[in-house]
């Protein structure tokens, strides 16, 4: 009688064990699809910043417009971290604002392709960052400390035209 207790201690303890370590290889996955993410992110938002850049100081556009846009993505990219969503989001005002009913060829179809790509990037970025902390949000993840010291990643929210 104690034998099969033991056996299914044993059993239950191992199969626990064996979950424990798929989970957190699973969360360490996740944590490094959000960081992915987030440079894949960061490195469309400083393509967008430098064609935004580029197009006001091809002389295509009125000052006023060019000195906006060029305003505009210098302070986007310079922002500090706390600030960044905050200066993203006006330099997407300042392109729907200034470029709006405007055809400004070639750079049109550029724009709309580097713009859509942001919306795309944030979006899986924000989807790997839900997924995450649904899995992070489990009972057994959180007594377990399987996500260790990782911080909780955030979603990023801005404007960005979508």
């Amino acid at each position: 009688m104690w034998a099969w207790m033991l056996v299914a201690v044993v059993v239950v303890v191992l199969l626990l064990a064996l979950y424990a370590t798929w989970t957190a290889g699973r969360l360490d996955r996740l944590h490094h699809r959000v960081a992915t993410a987030r440079a894949s992110f960061e490195t469309e938002l400083a393509r967008r910043s430098a064609l935004v850049a580029e197009l006001a100081g091809a002389g295509v556009l009125d000052p006023a417009s060019s000195l906006l846009l060029l305003d505009a993505a210098h302070r986007a990219r310079t922002a500090p971290e706390d600030d960044r969503e905050q200066r993203e989001s006006a330099l997407t005002r300042a392109i729907a604002a200034t470029l709006t009913g405007t055809t400004v060829e070639p750079w049109s179809g550029e724009l709309a392709g580097t713009i859509r790509r942001v919306q795309m990037a944030r979006r899986f970025h924000n989807d790997i960052v839900v997924s995450t902390r649904a899995l992070r949000e489990h009972r057994l993840v959180s007594w377990l400390h399987l996500a260790g010291h990782a911080p909780l990643p955030r979603t990023i929210e801005l404007d960005d035209g979508s």
